[in-house]
Parts: structure tokens; C-alpha cells; sequence
């Protein structure tokens, strides 16, 4: 049985581009819709190019009221039945009360080889703590922030006189790879460690 997919986006997509992009032929998986928080996302208009049905749900009106923001999130994916939802550089944090909503059933991936450097900045961080590697990571969302079970994490090394925005874009090659490869798996019921 085919898997439904709903993708959420804040900014360019290009994590979303490389899911939809391998989400053909056998995999076990298509996308259903893609949610974002921001109307002026390139995701959202890369999206409605393709033809996928796209949602809006703008966090700004709800102000600190998540609970709000998060029912009104719900109420409009509702509709199109995803069965899986995956965080693409959606740049909300849920609460508890949604995340338990999709048990075992959410991934995002961050960038930093968690659980070293949860949180944002993990590039100038890596940085200044002169580490020799860097990464991104795949995981099941929880409760905590950048934590849960690890699916799947790709390597790329800290060269000498690295920048952040050149690391940066070492990184996101990589996450181009690895999401695909933890969703295809995931889908298809095997959830086995992937690195790269």
C-alpha cells in the first residue's frame, strides 16, 4: 500500500525537491501535499508548479498560542490523509500535544551528527569547537528538540579554513542524499541505521 507523505517547508525546499524528486517509480511512498508557514517559501511555489497540492497555515496571527497554531495545522492537512510527515527546514518547533498525534510517524533532519549540536547554528559551532567532521542526521521527532531515534546520518569532512556557508552547502549536498534514502526505507518498513 502506497504511502501518503506530507512535507513541511519555511524557505527554499530544496530538501523537499530531492524527496518528491525520488518519490517515483517503485518507491513505496508519493507526496500528498506540502505545509508551510510561510506564504513567499520557494517551497510552496516550487510545489504548486508540480502540481502538488500546497497549505498554508501562517504561524504569525496565533502568536504564542502553538496549541492554536498546531490544531489549525492539523485541521488543514486533514484532508489529503498523510500517513507520514516529514520536517524539510520547517523552522516551527511542535509541542507535544501534536507530535503525539503522529506517533513514531514524523522525521526531520538536522544538520549536525546528532546528538552532538542540537539546535540552530551547528555550522559556526562545529566551527569553533574545531571539530574534524561534520554531518546531518535523519531522525523520528519527539517531544525533545532534535532528538529521538537516529535513522540515518551522512559525513562530510571540516577542511582547513572552512567558512560556515561553505560547510553549510558541503551539508545540504549530503542531506539531498540521505532523506531520500531514510524516507525510501522508512516507507517501506525498515527503519535500519543508514549512513553515509
Amino acid at each position: 500500500m502506497t504511502k501518503r507523505v506530507g512535507i513541511f517547508v519555511s524557505g527554499g525546499g530544496s530538501n523537499l525537491r530531492a524527496l518528491v524528486d525520488d518519490m517515483v517509480g517503485d518507491h513505496t511512498a508519493r507526496p500528498v501535499v506540502v505545509v508551510s508557514n510561510n506564504a513567499q517559501s520557494g517551497g510552496i511555489s516550487w510545489a504548486n508548479n508540480k502540481g502538488i497540492p500546497t497549505v498554508v497555515v501562517d504561524h504569525r496571527p496565533f502568536g504564542d498560542d502553538r496549541l492554536s497554531f498546531e490544531n489549525a495545522v492539523s485541521a488543514a492537512i486533514y484532508p489529503y490523509f498523510p500517513d507520514i510527515l516529514c520536517l524539510a527546514g520547517f523552522m516551527r518547533v511542535f509541542t507535544a500535544n501534536f507530535i503525539s498525534s503522529w506517533p513514531d510517524k514524523i522525521l526531520n533532519i538536522h544538520p549536525s551528527l546528532l546528538p552532538r549540536y542540537k539546535g540552530l547554528n551547528t555550522h559556526e559551532r562545529v566551527l569553533k569547537a574545531g571539530d574534524k567532521e561534520h554531518g546531518c542526521s535523519v531522525h523520528l521527532v519527539t517531544s525533545l528538540l532534535d532528538d529521538g531515534p537516529i535513522l540515518g546520518q551522512a559525513h562530510v569532512p571540516v577542511i582547513q579554513g572552512d567558512t560556515a556557508s561553505e560547510l553549510s552547502n558541503r551539508v545540504l549536498a549530503k542531506e539531498h542524499i540521505l532523506y531520500p534514502a531514510v524516507l525510501r526505507r522508512f516507507t517501506a518498513g525498515d527503519t535500519r541505521f543508514v549512513r553515509l
